[in-house]
């Protein structure tokens, strides 16, 4: 079950609000649907529920508010407009990919694929699938850790009739089997078609909450559809015949020659302009929608009193073919209790000077005579307000008692109730959850496309091709030749790989952020970060050692043996060089997780020996008076345990590592660039 209890966007600037207090419930087993035209508050409103958007208001999902929820996911599925998936991913990968995310069993994404009928697509890009396709898998997404509520942003918008009508069964089993399904919609015929109950919008308010069946009575209208060259004639004359008959007839103009007529039929419409000589180019039967005003006002029936009159309106009437103003719709049925201190129907106005209706009109009141409205609770009057702990917002106004002044002489001073209106809790943008596998959810997300192994082949055939001209040219250590590494460029292309394949691994997730679709950016999350470190570093390694294997054996196909064997100190470069490696696939995820971009993560390892290797350098020329010998036995007296024998051969030539000038520019970069990323990642915590 939903409850959204007094839902308000910020207003902007001089305009108000795209959403008003919005209240209203969605019960579990029912469809419910949020009708509205276009720039109602539809969609705010859903953002507001889901924390995606700052506001004010609380909404809860089976008694919690989303943010209390352990596994949201699980709680709630979401469709907000397309998938934004990476586009030469598959439709199975991708599923995958958000099981391990959602913490579910791989196997789940076959089950929905099967829910949803895209089994024979399951190997198709997400860049070739159609509008209906993209649709499908979204709600395959959505459906992924099997929640109980879902909630979708006009699923139907662009699909065919019969993809619609296909989407429709779907949530109406999906109610069925006792879950809350909640969509919106500008189609008022099919919120009647699809929904149990109608929440209407208009201008950011509830205009009305109906059962679908009081919704068709009052919402939805037979009409004729005509289309004449001369439609403003021939309304004219409908309206004079309807007055001759006595009957209650509605003519709207509808915008250049069409009309839609209420209270009559093809055959009357079709006798009258046989009579007349009116060309008709159309004359169909159709439902129209009436428009949200009829929800919440009655036009008076001139008929009722004795006189029947045929009404033309176009003033009021919205454009549009299914849009029209509604004078002879039948009463709402379900009237709800006016608050306390508004009068009801009948009653003359209160003293204070409230326009209360009165629903005593004379048979000379006109047409556009003010509309008797109905007063409409926030909630029905069998929802229960749960309360939010350690919220401090009451369901219900408080109210206190004030002095209107001093009292005169033998007069006691008169009290006067005044209604403290009391504002919704502010609602607080959260960034969203990390995968709760980490690393399998980066291991699908880097093996699901063909970015990696390109970028990887391409390193290896530049490297190979650059080893066997530095082999020609001669004067290339040994070391260098093997890593095709000349002293012309600051880096080698194993590393430059390396920062790439780490850039790749933050950039393409804000580029496509499938992680967090509904919110449009990549949560900051410790364990996502871990992972994609773990993942870098492994694939950077093994960059490394392709890299070094592939050039050794072009060498010795091409000039023998003599530049292949294995130098005396094979273990300390080989440390050197895979260190190095990782360094830059590090750089690159930390620089583009920072900066939110690949290409910044790639400038960020490049910018290591051309920018910082200078300044390292530069800080460390001249003399030096002291220096760290012993550095590693120091160390040792310094740990509470005691260390492994010889574990100090390879400390030490970390710290000379270290204190080599590129090994001491990454290593700054590195610092440098982690506590900027745990500074931003923190920040909203802190706040």
């Amino acid at each position: 079950m939903i409850q959204a209890i007094g839902l308000t966007s910020n207003a902007r600037k001089e305009s108000p609000p795209a959403v008003d207090d919005v209240s209203f419930d969605a019960r579990a087993g029912r469809v419910t649907a949020l009708l509205g035209a276009r720039r109602s508050g539809k969609t705010t409103a859903v953002r507001l529920m889901l924390e995606l958007q700052q506001g004010r208001g609380v909404t809860y999902f089976r008694g919690r508010p989303l943010h209390r929820i352990p596994h949201p996911a699980r709680e709630v599925g979401v469709l907000l407009g397309d998938v934004p998936g990476h586009p030469a991913r598959t439709v199975r990968g991708h599923l995958r990919m958000l099981c391990s995310a959602a913490g579910v069993p791989v196997l789940r994404a076959d089950g929905v694929l099967e829910v949803v009928g895209l089994v024979s697509l399951r190997d198709q890009r997400l860049g070739t699938l159609s509008r209906g396709m993209d649709r499908r898998l979204g709600l395959a997404c959505a459906l992924l850790a099997d929640p109980h509520t879902l909630v979708l942003d006009d699923p139907a918008a662009g699909l065919s009739a019969r993809e619609g009508q296909w989407l429709h069964g779907v949530l109406r089993a999906r109610a069925e089997l006792g879950g809350t399904v909640l969509f919106t919609t500008d189609d008022a015929r099919e919120a009647a078609r699809v929904a149990d109950r109608v929440v209407t919008l208009d201008a950011g308010r509830v205009v009305a909450d109906q059962d679908v069946a009081d919704f068709a009575r009052t919402r939805l209208r037979p009409r004729v559809a005509v289309r004449s060259p001369h439609a403003a004639r021939f309304g004219v004359l409908l309206a004079k015949e309807a007055r001759a008959a006595r009957r209650s007839v509605e003519v709207v103009p509808e915008g250049g020659n069409r009309l839609s007529v209420y209270g009559s039929t093809c055959a009357d419409v079709g006798d009258i302009a046989f009579r007349h000589g009116i060309l008709v180019h159309q004359l169909a039967d159709e439902i129209g929608d009436a428009g949200p005003s009829v929800a919440t006002s009655r036009a008076v029936d001139a008929s009722a009193e004795g006189g029947g009159e045929a009404h033309a309106t176009g003033d009021h009437a919205p454009a549009g073919a299914d849009a029209a103003t509604a004078t002879t719709a039948p009463p709402a049925t379900t009237t709800e209790a006016a608050p306390p201190g508004t009068a009801g129907p009948g009653t003359e106005p209160s003293p204070e000077g409230d326009p209360t209706p009165n629903s005593d009109t004379g048979p000379d009141t006109p047409a556009s005579a003010p509309a008797t409205t109905t007063a409409l609770n926030p909630l029905p009057p069998t929802s229960t307000f749960v309360p939010l702990p350690g919220a401090a917002w009451p369901p219900a106004a408080q109210r206190r008692t004030v002095s209107n002044g001093r009292p005169s002489e033998g007069e006691a001073a008169r009290p006067t109730t005044v209604t403290l209106p009391q504002l919704p809790p502010p609602i607080t943008v959260r960034t969203a959850r990390g995968p709760l596998r980490p690393v399998r959810y980066e291991l699908r997300r880097a093996t699901g496309i063909a970015t990696g192994y390109v970028t990887t082949a391409l390193v290896l055939v530049v490297s190979a091709l650059l080893s066997l001209l530095l082999a020609r040219v001669g004067h290339t250590p040994q070391p260098r030749l093997l890593a095709a590494w000349p002293q012309e460029l600051p880096l080698p292309p194993a590393a430059l790989g390396a920062g790439l394949l780490g850039a790749f691994a933050f950039g393409e997730e804000f580029r496509h952020p499938a992680l967090a679709a509904d919110r449009g950016t990549v949560p900051r999350r410790l364990g996502l970060l871990a992972a994609k470190l773990v993942v870098g570093a492994a694939t950077a390694l093994l960059l490394g050692v392709l890299t070094v294997v592939c050039d050794a054996a072009l060498l010795h196909l091409v000039y023998g043996s003599e530049l292949t064997r294995v130098p005396a100190d094979w273990l300390s470069l080989s440390a050197s060089w895979l260190a190095m490696l990782v360094g830059c696939a590090w750089a690159g995820v930390l620089a583009a997780g920072l900066f939110r971009s690949t290409s910044a993560g790639l400038a960020a390892v490049v910018a290591v020996p051309i920018i910082i290797v200078p300044l390292v350098q530069k800080a460390l020329e001249g003399p030096s008076v002291r220096t760290a010998a012993g550095l590693p036995a120091r160390l040792r007296d310094l740990a509470l345990v005691d260390w492994p024998f010889g574990i100090e051969r390879p400390v030490a030539a970390g710290v000379r590592m270290i204190a080599q000038p590129v090994g001491g520019a990454l290593t700054l970069s590195l610092g440098a660039l982690l506590c900027a990323y745990l500074l931003t990642a923190l920040r909203s915590r802190v706040r």
